[in-house]
């Protein structure tokens, strides 16, 4: 099959590959018919690359048609219509009974000290194929999967993988209050959909931010305000909103590589020329993340706020600035997001009537084989590119 692999820093190439087989009673094979570029994908083609090996396969956010199971995958039938949650869980321990799929004590890996295991994302978390590729190999089958109906585009379902579900959550753990106001800070495929989220429960205030104007275009729509952080000072916008109070809440949707954190930068650029064994002890023990836009959600959170981080994050050295924390009286919540604990209620949302712009989401639908340019134009933000699918 067709694949697409991870080479070496800022490196991908889509190669032919073994199709993948069934191993456990557990596992099933899908044809995938969409597949995505996220966000967190670009961690691996720059900041993460000491834990990849080349030909790796990338990818987790996927979606097929079911063409074989192994004997124990419970209700997943051949030709069933399947999204495939990035991460990978078993439905029965202690963790996803209480909701939070990502710590599956079934998938975790212990030996890294990590959550559970996720497709197509490296030796932290389980060195599983990814999805882009032509077939995929989904291990705890019957329950990592969420069947949808077979009318309808993929585009209408392909975000369950994902990008739905961890904006969900983070709308969640923001608990804005009615009528408050929340500041989501990025404005990419994960903070563009907590806006439409946000936007559609009609409950609040949204005010978006990023640097990139086509990003912000895309999110006007669903916001009371956009800020241009290249023009604007945000704090002052946002204090003018607030009577001076703050934001009753801010979802930081960047993450680990923020603008405005020249060092940090350095040191992650640094980390991602040494050989890979060396590399990845720096990032486990001496790791330091881009705090630029953590450091903003601190300040724009009013006194007795939440912060919800869905950005990637993967410091350990950080100084993160706890005494504003404490003497403001924040509320920080964060985490990989429970995909089967939201999907419920997100499914109903996936209609023909498409209130959160699913279908449309896609800035760019790309064969396969256009993979490693998508990865380039991605990384550097160009020619308007917020959210790739992939068809294999």
């Amino acid at each position: 099959m067709r694949a697409v692999t991870w080479q070496g820093r800022r490196k991908v190439s889509v190669d032919t590959v073994p199709d993948p087989i069934i191993k456990e009673p557990t596992d099933a094979i899908i044809k995938v018919t969409s597949t995505n570029i996220c966000g967190s994908d670009l961690h691996l083609y720059e900041v993460l690359g000491a834990f990849m090996s080349p030909g790796d396969i990338l990818g987790h956010e996927a979606m097929g048609v079911v063409e074989e199971t192994g004997s124990a995958v419970g209700d997943l039938e051949v030709g069933d219509r399947v999204v495939i949650p990035f991460n990978i869980s078993c439905g029965s321990c202690f963790m996803c009974d209480h909701g939070l799929q990502s710590q599956c004590e079934t998938t975790q890996n212990r030996d890294q000290g990590t959550g559970a295991a996720l497709f197509g994302y490296s030796k932290l978390y389980g060195e599983v194929a990814g999805g882009q590729a032509e077939y995929l190999r989904v291990p705890q089958a019957q329950y990592t999967h969420i069947k949808v109906p077979d009318d309808g585009p993929d585009d209408r379902y392909v975000y369950l993988s994902d990008v739905l579900p961890t904006a969900w959550q983070a709308v969640e753990y923001a608990e804005v209050p009615a009528g408050g106001t929340l500041v989501v800070l990025g404005l990419g495929p994960i903070g563009a959909m907590s806006c439409r989220i946000a936007a559609h429960r009609k409950d609040c205030r949204v005010i978006g931010v990023d640097r990139v104007t086509e990003r912000l275009d895309r999110a006007r729509p669903y916001c009371a305000e956009v800020v241009d952080m290249r023009t604007e000072d945000v704090n002052v916008v946002v204090a003018d909103l607030t009577e001076g109070r703050g934001a009753d809440a801010v979802i930081d949707a960047v993450g680990m590589e923020a603008h405005g954190s020249p060092i940090a930068e350095a040191a992650q650029t640094a980390s991602g020329f040494l050989p890979a064994p060396v590399g990845r002890l720096v990032m486990k023990n001496a790791g330091v993340d881009r705090l630029a836009a953590l450091n903003s959600a601190i300040s724009l959170v009013r006194r007795g706020g939440t912060i919800s981080l869905s950005g990637v994050y993967g410091g350990v050295a950080d100084p993160i600035d706890m005494k504003t924390l404490f003497d403001k009286q924040i509320q920080l919540r964060m985490g990989q997001a429970n995909v089967k604990r939201w999907a419920p209620e997100i499914l109903p949302l996936l209609t023909a009537e498409d209130p959160l712009g699913v279908e449309s989401f896609a800035t760019h639908r790309l064969p396969l084989d256009a993979a490693p340019g998508a990865y380039e134009t991605f990384q550097k933000k160009e020619d308007g590119m917020v959210k790739v699918v992939l068809q294999p």
